[in-house]
């Protein structure tokens, strides 16, 4: 079937844009085609991580090979580290569904899909993340992707999905160069504007222009305060995140970046982790 498949695209590939195959178009073609020849395929641009929510890998690879399950991904990676490549690389598979990244609204269209073997709750094995990162490490360098675009099935569909779960090694993949990570060292020099600007109890006159902060000053002058009118949404937004349910959007960021207390509201911790990285993906 996968072959059968693979040609009949060729054959759509094959087909060129002549007079004849325009017809019924409104448009006014010239009166011949002319071939290009400059031009290559259409590749990759980013990496949505996953894990499959199944029992075994043999139950994710079975669902992915059923016409009516609608659902498909371009590697599985089992619990002893083996890589089952489903799809060349080349084509669309179907593993984001309904999401979106920044004003991207067809991740499926401009990505690979990684399925890892976790039933959504379990550790991941050392041997699979081993083989991810042999993975990710020749999918980078083959097509080029950058750091910040190695995210997961959560981040572009914060109100449906919650994988891969809060045992997925994000920092360590970070460190070998596959999304972006804080340190830990600067976020404990940030401070919150309430906590750092304490009232005066010696001042007499509120009201003097000489106890008036300017915002773009402070910035300047005191680049490790975050200021009060720090807009969560906005930062949220600049990483990436759909925020027409900004709730969704929170509780994907916590997921990815904070990992724990995730069902609790934001605190000053995961605030300034997030002022920390919204200035990393400016």
């Amino acid at each position: 079937m996968y072959k059968k498949q693979a040609k009949a695209y060729s054959k759509e590939l094959q087909q060129l844009p002549t007079p004849e195959n325009q017809k019924e178009s409104a448009l006014d073609y010239g009166d011949y085609w002319v071939g290009t020849t400059n031009f290559n395929l259409r590749k990759p641009n980013y990496v949505i991580i996953h894990h499959t929510a199944q029992d075994s890998v043999r139950q994710t690879l079975n669902t992915f090979t059923l016409p009516k399950t609608q659902v498909s991904s371009h590697y599985v990676i089992s619990k002893n580290g083996e890589i089952y490549h489903m799809l060349n690389d080349y084509y669309r598979a179907w593993h984001g569904g309904v999401g979106k990244w920044g004003n991207n609204t067809d991740l499926n269209s401009s990505s690979l899909g990684i399925e890892i073997d976790n039933n959504g709750k379990e550790e991941f094995t050392e041997v699979q993340i081993l083989s991810l990162i042999e993975l990710l490490k020749e999918i980078k360098e083959k097509y080029n992707i950058p750091a910040e675009n190695f995210i997961g099935h959560s981040d572009i569909a914060p109100a449906r999905k919650v994988d891969p779960n809060a045992n997925f090694p994000w920092e360590h993949l970070a460190q070998e160069g596959f999304g972006l990570w804080y340190d830990e060292s600067e976020i404990e020099k940030l401070k919150l504007e309430a906590e750092f600007f304490k009232p005066n109890p010696l001042i007499i006159d509120l009201n003097s222009r000489l106890n008036t902060r300017i915002p773009f000053i402070d910035k300047l002058v005191f680049p490790e305060v975050i200021p009060a009118g720090f807009n969560v949404e906005k930062a949220l937004r600049i990483i990436g995140y759909n925020t027409s349910d900004l709730q969704a959007a929170k509780a994907a960021f916590k997921l990815h970046f904070i990992q724990e207390n995730l069902n609790q509201p934001f605190n000053s911790y995961d605030l300034k982790v997030l002022y920390h990285l919204h200035k990393k993906y400016l």
